[in-house]
């Protein structure tokens, strides 16, 4: 036998042996390891939950900022300020109404968000979620982003799958196994 088959053949020997051994333990691996397919459609409906949830919660503390102008509204009413005769109304007034209107619009768009946050996680109401997701746009930029991405992951045919009667929350394609 020539120097080189004698190579040629001790090497594939060992190649076989690396490839018995090696595969012994992919096969231990894959026996813990949860199946993975690619193509399984995911949402993001945990995470919008709690961003609505973190949303509402900073709008319902950006509403503090309203009571704050209805007190500055309520002192410049009560102050010792020289009132104009020639005015049909104080000016201290306009403070305490556009506090209340801006205190009630806040606190409205807060707890909404809240809810909506609270339906994401149960899955119900999607036109309600749609709405206030909608709503959420003209809230700021924080809202505008919250909005966005809600509304586009809302519209995904394996998300609104979870929200028909009967849809299981925890199957990320909507349908009772």
């Amino acid at each position: 036998m020539l120097p080189i088959t004698k190579y040629i053949i001790t090497e594939t020997n060992q190649n076989q042996k690396n490839q018995q051994s090696s595969s012994g333990f992919y096969q231990q691996q894959q026996q813990y390891q949860q199946p993975y397919d690619p193509y399984l459609p995911t949402d993001n409906l945990g995470a919008f939950a709690a961003l609505h949830m973190v949303k509402g919660i900073l709008t319902i503390l950006f509403s503090l900022f309203f009571l704050l102008y209805i007190f500055l509204g309520t002192a410049l009413t009560s102050g010792s300020m020289n009132h104009d005769q020639n005015l049909p109304f104080h000016p201290g007034n306009i403070f305490i109404v556009i506090g209340a209107v801006g205190f009630v619009i806040t606190v409205s768009i807060g707890l909404l968000t809240l809810l909506a946050g609270k339906y994401i996680k149960e899955r119900r109401n999607y036109n309600f979620i749609f709405a206030i997701s909608i709503i959420n746009c003209i809230t700021g930029i924080l809202g505008v982003l919250l909005g966005v991405f809600t509304i586009l992951d809302l519209n995904k045919p394996h998300v609104k799958a979870q929200f028909n009667s009967g849809g299981d929350p925890q199957n990320s394609l909507g349908h009772y196994s």
